[in-house]
């Protein structure tokens, strides 16, 4: 597993404004149950249905910090990918969303900054009434490109 040289995602110079990533994940009970459990979050308004029905929700809804880790993940995994790391995040958690619904991401590419090595990439998470649940923007610093060690950069010194 960490033998092994990972493929990179979209190095800056990839990296065009416009691309795109798209994805539709369904919300199930397993995963809210293992991020409640890896996080030891107890927030009754997540899983007890009792309280929930109680609040103006009517009903327990998603974690808004488990969502915000599907954008992340599509962030490190797909665009611009593995390598890159997030630098700066604003989100606004617009609606709800509840346990067994699907939720539709796009994260969209809308600026380069060369001098420091970022993109900027505008997230929109909608839920299937296609009403928009959480608006981001993200400044993330793309994947540097590999460098090849080789003896003129110094690796071989101490041999």
């Amino acid at each position: 597993m960490f033998s092994k040289r990972k493929t990179l995602g979209k190095t800056f110079k990839d990296c065009q404004v416009g691309d795109e990533f798209e994805q539709t994940i369904e919300i199930k009970d397993k995963d809210i149950l293992l991020y409640l459990g890896f996080t030891d979050d107890a927030n009754p308004i997540y899983i007890q249905h009792d309280y929930a029905t109680r609040t103006p929700y009517k009903r327990p809804i998603v974690p808004q910090v488990m969502l915000h880790g599907m954008i992340t993940k599509a962030v490190s995994m797909h665009l611009p990918g593995p390598g890159s790391v997030i630098m700066k995040e604003s989100h606004s958690y617009d609606k709800p969303v509840y346990h067994y619904e699907s939720v539709h991401l796009k994260l969209t590419l809308v600026e380069k900054r060369e001098k420091e090595h970022q993109v900027v990439i505008r997230v929109e998470m909608r839920d299937q009434l296609e009403d928009v649940v959480i608006s981001s923007e993200l400044v993330v610093a793309p994947p540097y490109p590999w460098k090849s060690m080789t003896e003129e950069e110094g690796t071989f010194e101490n041999f």
